[in-house]
């Protein structure tokens, strides 16, 4: 009798630990990951250190010394109101990460138990969950986001709350179509046969095999939540003056193109950097993450050897 409930070891899920170091060993390799590694950590580190390095306050007006190029005394330069175009961009990353992160938080809080409650249970929960999900999706983001937010009232907080409810529903779906093809495996019917229940099965079983494109997802979100926020910032629904924001700092220099390129160009290029710097990340991850991409490149090398 003990033989046999005792679980086959070829029914046994794959061990998530032993993944994920094979997935830190070759993460390294994925050259353009790791350099967007390393530009989102000099990004996020001056971002958190921004009280400390910043050399001028981001919000003291100085119209002495307004409309100033890039110098040794400003290395960006100052806006229409003389403030440093440097210190409000590292102030500005402050609130441009800090949105990213909480909106991450917020659709891995709703949208990973919405998916795997709808990909496990199926039925009628699935229908529910799924026409809900579906209402949201009809929407454009931006345009649900700025309705959002329009309703909320413009703040940095109502902003948060409306990009997290516009990307659960994302991160939902796609969790749920992941769940849908790991329910299947034979490790989950062997333990739904022994017994198993149905938080044990999702949480030990079908949420630690599902993590690998959570994370891929979870890249593109904090991407959009970061383009999403300097979008609402630029048509004022975001951040309100003075404090710094890379998508306000964008709308003001608007009007100063062509005596002041510089206000224009130092966010932009924060925003492109961040964004380009978390896609490769999320390339590099999923490469890492996926067995089948370290095979095809271990049989690339073997058969390029003489």
């Amino acid at each position: 009798m003990a033989l046999a409930e005792a679980p086959s070891p070829g029914l046994k899920a794959p061990r998530a630990a032993g993944s994920l170091r094979l997935a830190a060993r070759q993460f390294p390799r994925h050259r353009a990951a790791l350099i967007g590694l390393i530009v989102l950590a000099l990004i996020c580190l001056a971002a958190a250190l921004a009280p400390l390095i910043s050399p001028y306050d981001p919000t003291k007006i100085q119209l002495s010394a307004k409309l100033k190029p890039p110098s040794f005394e400003h290395w960006l330069g100052t806006d229409h109101f003389g403030r440093d175009v440097l210190s409000r961009l590292m102030y500005g990353g402050r609130t441009s990460l800090s949105v990213g992160l909480l909106v991450v938080g917020f659709a891995f809080a709703f949208g990973v138990p919405l998916g795997l409650a709808s990909g496990y249970f199926g039925g009628r929960i699935d229908n529910l969950l799924m026409r809900l999900v579906d209402a949201f999706l009809t929407f454009p983001p931006l345009l649900l986001a700025v309705a959002l937010v329009g309703l909320l009232g413009p703040d940095i907080q109502n902003v948060m709350l409306a990009l997290g409810l516009v990307q659960a529903p994302v991160l939902a779906r796609m969790v749920r179509g992941s769940t849908l093809s790991v329910r299947e495996e034979v490790y989950v019917t062997a333990a739904r046969a022994l017994g198993a229940g149905p938080g044990r099965i999702v949480l030990s079983h079908l949420l630690r095999n599902v993590m690998s494109p959570i994370v891929v997802q979870l890249t593109i979100v904090f991407a959009a939540a970061v383009v999403a926020e300097a979008s609402l910032s630029f048509l004022g629904f975001g951040t309100q003056p003075p404090q710094p924001s890379w998508g306000r700092d964008m709308s003001e220099a608007r009007r100063f193109l062509g005596d002041a390129p510089w206000m224009f160009l130092a966010p932009t290029v924060a925003i492109a950097l961040c964004v380009l710097s978390i896609n490769f990340m999320g390339d590099g991850l999923r490469d890492a993450l996926d067995p089948r991409a370290w095979r095809t490149r271990r049989s690339v090398t073997v058969s390029e050897k003489p």
